[in-house]
């Protein structure tokens, strides 16, 4: 056990977790010739396509030091906000992390979040600064900046590059140096933590866990504690690039099981595993229960394929615990399910990986948050969909998620990023400067405001140099009304939005001109409406498009047209009372786009 070391990479997104990886698996010789290419560790094709980590991987490495050989169990996170529980996971089964920091960039608000999770977690913290050969690079301000935010010495700080190599031997050195050997007891009873889970077609569902106290053997009789299901152990072994069976993996090791369980909700992220003959006497605490912030509805675009959608969502949520899906239906869009996102990235990522994984078309609904809903009597209740609301006359308070943001930039675009914040309701907290011309603005804002365009926006304010982190800090009573659009009278609760008074009117206005660009024009006039409660606020017109009936009446009386034009209005008249209005999905997506 002296011999193991088990640590997780952390860092903002962008700052070279895993070409970094890379090269620490290619200077131990864990993967070499064919196999390495760049982001080794990332198995998707969409995280291949857009460069960034979407899950945490977990890999066994050889390393020999000063003539012993050590086991080191390397687990790469993602840097991006949307998948910080996945962070959170890896760093419940570490003992040490590698803190990146980019050495032209700096620090950044989610290097300094995934920090305090570390240290939360009493994690032994190794600052590396990466990307050192760039001409870009500032390594004396990075330093000063890591020394200020870590209270360590500058000797500590690692110099590396992981496109050349430089500083790699010694990343490895302090890793063994640095980073304690786990603890737990190898004759104690068995238990496993359960951090992350994948689904074989093959093999049914394999867990990744690492052993706290005990030995788990191939062939053993195990427990699960907290759905209280026993299996046998068909197979245990390690995670090298492919799994590789072992017949025991001992206290303190990472490695993977596989033991024919086929129905996803068998497997929790964060159980733990026992043996049945000797079980422990209460699971490893630790984890939370994650908490989605950003809520829509998935529905498939042919209703039959609604069982589909829903082996597919329960495949996806063993690769991704942080998804959660309850079914629910509506009148326009049929049956399917309300899913909870962390974030946008997130819900833009499931959405691709249904087609991609699973070859399922889905509509998306407009995303939004939950809401506490408070009526006459003093009841509570939680409501993630504008057409769960009550009546307006029963409720007296609805209260919305606010949460603590805080934004590092350059100082040069302060004016335009509290313009930003203050028009999506913000309020400023305060202000410090991290050092020379960095500054980190705090905010407490609305959720339900920068769900939706408010990271892209920031962006090109700040054109890509600011970064934004934030968590959930309470919920505050808030004017809310529930916005309605009616077509030909007729409300589409797919399009109907919670939103603030002093924005409806606007966003009444602009949904109504946008949606009469995208609905094709029928045989007859539709009427585009906004409305709350009963009252009207905005209003478009798409008109008919009509057919010249008149065309072979040539000269003659005015009454042998007007004849025609009379018929022709009847006609009008009846469809419109049986026409329905077909809204196309890009209806749905303009609404995220409305700027």
């Amino acid at each position: 056990m002296k011999n193991i070391r088990n640590f997780c990479i952390i860092a903002h997104i962008d700052h070279g977790k895993s070409t970094l990886a890379d090269r620490l698996l290619e200077y131990t010789k864990t993967v070499e010739g064919k196999d390495l290419q760049a982001q080794v560790l990332d198995d998707m094709d969409l995280e291949r396509e857009r460069g960034i980590t979407i899950k945490s991987h977990a890999i066994q490495m050889k390393y020999n030091y000063k003539g012993e050989e050590y086991t080191l169990n390397l687990i790469d996170t993602p840097g991006h906000v949307d998948f910080s529980y996945e962070v959170s996971r890896s760093i419940a089964a570490c003992e040490g992390a590698l803190l990146i920091i980019d050495a032209a960039q700096g620090i950044q608000a989610q290097t300094i979040s995934n920090l305090y999770m570390a240290i939360e977690n009493d994690l032994e913290i190794i600052p590396v600064m990466n990307k050192i050969d760039l001409p870009s690079a500032m390594p004396d301000e990075v330093e000063d900046q890591i020394v200020e935010l870590l209270g360590c010495s500058r000797e500590d700080i690692i110099r590396a590059s992981g496109k050349t190599g430089e500083g790699v031997y010694q990343i490895l050195d302090a890793i063994i140096d640095k980073v304690p050997a786990p603890q737990g007891d190898p004759e104690a009873p068995l238990q496993c933590l359960i951090f992350d889970s994948v689904f074989n077609s093959f093999r049914g569902i394999i867990a990744y866990f690492k052993v706290v106290n005990g030995v788990i053997r191939k062939g053993d009789h195990v427990k699960f504690i907290a759905t209280g299901k026993e299996y046998d152990a068909d197979e245990v072994g390690i995670l090298k690039l492919a799994m590789s069976p072992r017949s025991e993996i001992r206290t303190g090791d990472v490695g993977y099981i596989i033991s024919g369980i086929k129905t996803s909700r068998e497997v929790r992220v964060g159980d733990t595993i026992t043996h049945v003959a000797r079980p422990a006497k209460e699971a490893i605490a630790g984890f939370e229960e994650v908490k989605p912030m950003v809520f829509a509805g998935v529905y498939p675009i042919d209703s039959e394929d609604f069982e589909n959608l829903r082996a597919s969502l329960e495949k996806l949520q063993l690769n991704d615990a942080s998804l959660t899906f309850q079914p629910e239906s509506s009148a326009a869009l049929g049956f399917g399910f309300r899913c909870g996102f962390l974030g946008l990235l997130h819900m833009e990522i499931v959405q691709e990986r249904l087609d991609r994984e699973f070859n399922m078309d889905v509509i998306t609904t407009v995303p939004n948050v939950s809401y506490k809903v408070y009526d006459k009597k003093g009841n509570c209740m939680e409501v993630h969909n504008p057409s769960g609301l009550p009546e307006p006359t029963l409720i007296d308070h609805i209260d919305e998620p606010y949460i603590r943001a805080s934004v590092i930039t350059n100082t040069t675009f302060i004016g335009p990023i509290m313009t930003l914040c203050l028009g999506k309701r913000g309020i400023l907290l305060k202000q410090e400067y991290i050092s020379g011309d960095r500054v980190e603005i705090h905010y407490d804002m609305p959720l339900g405001e920068i769900v939706i365009d408010f990271y892209d926006k920031l962006k090109s304010i700040s054109k890509g140099y600011a970064s934004f982190d934030y968590h959930i800090h309470d919920f505050r009573p808030s004017k809310l009304v529930k916005l309605d659009i009616l077509l030909n009278g007729e409300p589409v609760d797919a399009l109907s939005t919670l939103t603030h008074v002093d924005n409806s009117v606007t966003f009444g206005r602009r949904m109504c001109e946008k949606l009469k660009e995208l609905i094709p024009r029928q045989q007859f006039d539709i009427a585009i409406q906004a409305a709350i409660g009963a009252k009207i606020i905005a209003r478009e017109t798409i008109k008919a498009v009509r057919k010249d009936v008149t065309a072979k009446c040539y000269g003659g009386d005015i009454s042998r047209k007007r004849k025609l034009l009379e018929k022709q209005k009847e006609g009008k008249k009846r469809m419109k009372q049986i026409g329905t209005v077909e809204v196309p999905q890009k209806a749905f997506l303009a609404v995220l786009k409305l700027d």
